[in-house]
């Protein structure tokens, strides 16, 4: 089996590393990136089967190879556009929680997962620092240069001296992210205060599970993490038509605090009574929390009968 995810956008990243987990041994891979050579493809044997998260170009040369592919939509449209559909031939599916308000996708044979929730649906019981969740995927670039340069750098360093540490993850721009912070930031693997990190190459949900806050942009691959694991999120302000839309849709359903002034001390103490739950809020089907296993299954039943 195959997995190929776009390493630079949250959404696919994670997708793609939770529908794996459940489907026992894969070969992961990443998508082409800007300077690949046309054409390019793994080595190796032919996959059996493969999960493209968003990459409609992986998909259609994975086709043309003969090789089944489940096509999945990774974050959240505003709009699915047609250049937004699976390619011919793939099953197309979207992650889209039953809980998130909004139209559901109507195009022929597209399925919605339900929520891709990660394997350990609990945190630590001992917990300390910030998780600073950050996706710049698809944001206009001077957009996210001012957020970065300014609210970020003060809530990074307001989490580091409340909390004791803030580990910042990023999907891309990390060489912004990085010049923002200057001397503070350091890289991942050594000490430091704030501790900058390429998403592609951390552990997300097991920060997530150490970190007692989190700040978040609101992102699918966020919210379901939080969600999953019943855990206070605070989101960051939307960056972006895509972010906002799901911001706005998001407020719709559940009430989630908003990383506005670093000052607010309250943006600090995580809730300790269960009461203070905001996801008790939400009306999701008991099984909403399997989409990962769903479309894992259906990847290994294409593995034994393809269509």
């Amino acid at each position: 089996m195959l997995v190929v995810a776009r390493d630079d956008a949250l959404d696919s990243l994670l997708a793609g590393r939770r529908i794996a987990a459940h489907t026992g041994d894969l070969c992961l891979t990443r998508a082409p990136g800007p300077g690949a050579r046309a054409g390019h493809e793994p080595d190796g044997p032919r996959p059996d089967v493969a999960l493209v998260c968003d990459d409609r170009d992986a998909t259609g040369r994975l086709l043309a190879l003969g090789v089944p592919v489940v096509h999945l939509r990774s974050g959240h449209e505003p709009g699915a556009a047609p250049a937004d559909e699976a390619p011919a031939g793939a099953l197309h599916r979207v992650h889209l929680p039953g809980w998130l308000p909004g139209p559901r996708p109507t195009g022929r044979d597209v399925r919605t997962t339900g929520t891709l929730a990660p394997t350990r649906l609990s945190r630590g019981r001992t917990r300390a620092g910030t998780l600073l969740l950050l996706s710049l995927w698809g944001v206009p670039e001077a957009e996210a240069a001012a957020f970065v340069d300014g609210p970020m750098v003060a809530l990074a360093r307001e989490a580091a001296r409340r909390t004791g540490h803030c580990d910042i993850v990023h999907d891309t721009a990390g060489a912004l992210v990085r010049s923002a912070l200057g001397p503070d930031a350091a890289a991942a693997g050594t000490s430091g205060s704030i501790t900058v990190h390429r998403a592609a190459e951390a552990d997300v949900d097991a920060l997530h599970a150490r970190a007692d806050v989190c700040l978040a942009s609101p992102t699918l691959a966020a919210l379901t993490l939080a969600q999953a694991r019943r855990a206070p999120l605070t989101l960051l302000p939307p960056l972006g038509a895509v972010q906002r839309d799901l911001a706005e849709r998001t407020r719709g359903a559940v009430s989630l605090p908003e990383a506005n002034d670093p000052a607010d001390p309250e943006l600090w103490a995580a809730p300790r009574d269960p009461a203070a739950d905001p996801w008790r809020e939400l009306a999701a089907a008991p099984d909403d929390l399997r989409g990962a296993q769903r479309v894992a299954r259906t990847l290994r039943q294409l593995s034994f009968a393809p269509l």
